[in-house]
């Protein structure tokens, strides 16, 4: 008998949940297939289904849902609204499953998380293990399985981060949110130009969560968005850590155009901002990168 397979899509979600999300349904016995890294090809497919309207991070991700349709049984997209009363998500977490429904002819995996309405994380593994015919007790170990082994990867991630604050060398933030931090045509493009000047790169992702929301309350204590809390908080105890800061943003995001504005405007630091809207765009990114870290070293 054939393993269902599950596709995951490497855009908004992946980087957050994607490994958990892998470790869960591989323990369940099912088959994971996810997306190939974004490259040209994938960009091409997610600007053919979407509108000038949409950021560039949610056509990269329809691109990358585009790949997986004819590949998989099922592809896996959750709804998520809220951690609670005060770390909303952007409206493309909770959009994207309704519109790739609508877009699409493939089959879809997808669960809430809606805290104010008890929609929690595990009530969705749960959710979806039924679907797929698990049983509770088995999809219960499944996830908990799971969770470790995602706590202990991003206790790594965290670990990296703070021995590379603790060495000497040249130290740039990069500040995003975790879909664009580590996507190959977006922040790892960037990272790599850093990197091959001699900078260490700090991911504004990679620090204890908690700790990065009461940060934040340094810069703002209203600041509505959740990821954009955590950035803030980076962005607040690095600062003065390091040499200066590369905010990178998808045009158009409407949480980004406000928030790193506001920093921008509010404190005092080095800075470099980043606005990517389409594959073409990175023509001049070399200049203005080479020309920050110029600067930068200049100062030191």
């Amino acid at each position: 008998m054939t393993k269902t397979t599950i596709g995951i899509p490497r855009g908004l979600f992946y980087e957050e949940y994607g490994y958990l999300w892998k470790c869960y349904l591989e323990k369940l016995g099912l088959n994971v297939k996810e997306s190939i890294p974004t490259n040209k090809e994938i960009i091409r497919l997610g600007n053919s289904y979407a509108t000038s309207e949409m950021c560039f991070s949610l056509k990269i991700t329809l691109g990358h849902i585009a790949y997986l349709q004819n590949q998989v049984d099922y592809i896996l997209l959750p709804r998520i609204d809220n951690f609670g009363i005060d770390n909303q998500t952007c409206t493309n977490f909770l959009l994207l499953y309704d519109l790739a429904k609508n877009i699409f002819s493939a089959s879809f995996l997808s669960y809430n998380i809606n805290e104010l309405k008890k929609e929690t994380e595990e009530k969705g593994f749960m959710k979806i293990g039924k679907q797929l015919g698990k049983k509770e007790e088995e999809c219960k170990i499944a996830y908990q399985e799971a969770k470790e082994k995602e706590k202990e990867r991003k206790r790594k991630k965290i670990k990296r981060n703070k021995n590379l604050l603790e060495k000497e060398k040249k130290k740039i933030l990069l500040l995003s949110h975790p879909y664009n931090l580590y996507d190959p045509f977006l922040g790892e493009m960037v990272a790599k130009k850093v990197k091959k000047r001699g900078f260490s790169v700090l991911y504004s992702d990679a620090f204890e969560e908690e700790e990065m929301l009461k940060q934040s309350q340094n810069l703002s204590k209203n600041l509505y968005w959740y990821e954009s809390r955590k950035n803030m908080g980076a962005l607040m105890f690095l600062k003065n850590k390091i040499d200066g800061i590369i905010f990178l943003t998808t045009f158009p995001c409407g949480l980004d155009s406000l928030v790193n504005e506001l920093a921008m405007r509010k404190e005092s630091f080095p800075y470099l901002n980043l606005i990517m809207d389409d594959s073409d765009a990175f023509a001049g990114m070399d200049t203005r990168i080479e020309s920050f870290l110029d600067i930068l070293e200049l100062q030191r």
